[in-house]
């Protein structure tokens, strides 16, 4: 007998939820890429109560339009709300909820450790582990640069907790769906203006 899962919006499987009855959700967005257009966005997650936990903003292979890639994590039902009001904004074009399964994920960190001549093969040999580059070699600190999915980020950052870690800088998520499938592909009556 085949495990159904229950069908999300869009048609996508539904995410498992968390103990809170949460789930991590990313939704990618074209919008007219015009002055203000990501701060409205990002209100109507906010004005929901919602904490956006990253929002990235970047052009296209389309002139004139925008994606945002947004990661955040709450209940279902109220972020389907919220996508739906999203859709409802003039310059949006497109938004769909990636499934997590069927998707490239990528992030950039850039953190400083605290390292002397005692802990820097440590640091060095941990950055090796997780494909990191040192990028920056001072007296008293290493600064790492790493690019992967957020799971390998998390697990890095979780593993430098054991030394100091002096100030880091994460990009959020961007995301693409596997495959042929594209986001790209503009509904007939949302053509770009």
């Amino acid at each position: 007998m085949t495990e159904q899962r229950e069908m999300g919006f869009a048609g996508f499987p539904a995410l498992e939820e968390d103990s809170r009855g949460k789930q991590m959700e990313i939704i990618s967005i074209l919008a007219e890429n015009n002055s203000g257009v990501m701060p409205r966005i990002a209100g109507l997650f906010g004005r929901r109560g919602y904490s956006i936990n990253s929002i990235t903003c970047s052009g296209t292979n389309i002139p004139g339009i925008a994606r945002l890639t947004i990661s955040i994590e709450g209940d279902k039902k109220l972020i389907d709300q919220v996508i739906h009001q999203v859709a409802k904004l003039v310059e949006v074009r497109n938004i769909e909820r990636l499934d997590h399964e069927n998707t490239v994920q990528r992030e950039q960190l850039l953190v400083k450790v605290k390292a002397d001549e005692s802990t820097r093969s440590h640091i060095r040999e941990v950055a090796e582990i997780f494909k990191a580059k040192i990028v920056d070699l001072a007296p008293e600190s290493m600064t790492a640069a790493l690019s992967g999915k957020p799971s390998n980020i998390d697990a890095f950052l979780e593993v430098l907790k054991h030394y100091e870690i002096l100030e880091m800088c994460r990009s959020g998520v961007i995301a693409l769906s596997r495959g042929s499938e594209n986001v790209m592909k503009l509904p007939a009556d949302r053509k770009i203006r």
